[in-house]
């Protein structure tokens, strides 16, 4: 089997899929790149066995079909050491001798037989869903919610995004107890009610890809796995199983206290003020009076603290509420609006963080618990 391939080309497709491939994997040909070329298309993979990922090349020269596996860590540090240029891939199929040859010289590993390789899950055919959204919004709602999946082995179901599909559109959802985003798109119409919870894993790589791809993803799922199929990728992962908790009760239903700020400048303050936080609790408090918040957090193991008052718009009663300052920040940065608005209504109480403008079909919501301050 033989063919020949852009560099940099296949260098931009093996890189995208590698991040899938575990250093923990017991299984040896998970550590190699499934190449398998059909009537001069390459279709390259990548497995751990929960996650696979797929893409292809539609090749110029190539000569005879053929699977084989390749190891995934000297083919692609090789790989980054090559200019752009044409490789020429002479493969022996019964002995799986790998030789790529260059103008200037040749390079030789060995691979694995290509039959050896996992199969990727198949959906089962009654219980399967579909949709098809643009590119965009995948994108979006991934980048909107990732920050805020859990690592929790204790409840799976919190290290994931929870998407639900209903009449509502389609809604984003993560949590890890701390902070919870939700992000729905009206513009959504699958004509069925379902839900699935996307690991963080997935979640990661699809962000990873989806902003270089153009067009739409069709979404098919069953109870068990999901395929995401791009113009120029396939994802395939195993979902998390389990029950999502209900989020909307969490979500405060009346919140009196309405602040506008400048969402940059309060963030570059939060984030000069936060140096001089404890460093055990990253805890800052807001200092809320008409149309002035005072930002201020300190270390008294240190003895270091600061202050600064940013401007807002602002006409409730006096409040200090306090948050974790590396949470908050998160948030503020993923607001991406000039003004952002905190619905507040006690310190108790979880503070809501909305952006003072949404684009039409689009709502999105994030929450943050407050943290006890000591008087």
């Amino acid at each position: 089997m033989k063919f020949v391939v852009s560099s940099s080309e296949l260098l931009s497709h093996l890189q995208a899929i590698s991040r899938v491939i575990s250093n923990k994997s017991n299984i040896p040909i998970l550590d190699h790149f499934l190449f398998d070329l059909q009537d001069s298309k390459l279709t390259l993979t990548a497995s751990d066995q929960e996650v696979t990922m797929v893409t292809s090349l539609d090749l110029s020269s190539a000569d005879g079909n053929g699977v084989i596996a390749m190891p995934s860590k000297i083919l692609l540090e090789a790989l980054k050491k090559f200019s752009e240029q044409p490789l020429n891939f002479d493969i022996d199929m019964t002995t799986f001798a790998v030789n790529i040859v260059t103008e200037k010289g040749k390079f030789s590993v060995v691979g694995q037989d290509g039959a050896d390789f996992p199969q990727p899950p198949a959906l089962e055919g009654n219980d399967v869903q579909s949709l098809q959204v643009p590119v965009e919004l995948l994108n979006t709602g991934i980048v909107k919610t990732i920050f805020a999946t859990a690592n929790d082995d204790l409840r799976p179901v919190m290290n994931g995004i929870l998407m639900e599909i209903n009449d509502a559109g389609l809604t984003f959802v993560a949590s890890d107890s701390h902070k919870l985003v939700r992000y729905r798109r009206k513009d959504v119409s699958a004509g069925f009610e379902g839900a699935f919870i996307l690991p963080q894993k997935p979640a990661g790589l699809l962000k990873n890809v989806l902003a270089r791809e153009e067009g739409d993803v069709f979404i098919q799922f069953d109870k068990k796995n999901a395929y995401f199929t791009l113009p120029n990728y396939k994802l395939i992962c195993r979902l998390v199983e389990g029950n999502y908790p209900s989020y909307n009760a969490v979500i405060p239903q009346d919140s009196p206290y309405q602040v506008t700020v400048d969402r940059v400048e309060f963030y570059n303050t939060l984030g000069r003020v936060s140096l001089f936080s404890s460093q055990s609790t990253n805890l800052v408090k807001l200092m809320l009076a008409p149309d002035e918040m005072t930002v201020s957090a300190q270390d008294l193991d240190f003895s270091i603290s600061a202050y600064e008052k940013v401007g807002c718009q602002y006409e409730g009663k006096e409040m200090e509420i306090g948050f974790r300052s590396n949470f908050l920040a998160e948030i503020i940065d993923n607001l991406s609006t000039t003004d952002v608005v905190f619905q507040l209504s006690d310190p108790s109480r979880a503070g809501l963080f909305v952006p003072l403008e949404s684009r039409e079909n689009e709502e999105v919501l994030m929450l943050l618990m407050p943290m006890m301050i000591n008087v």
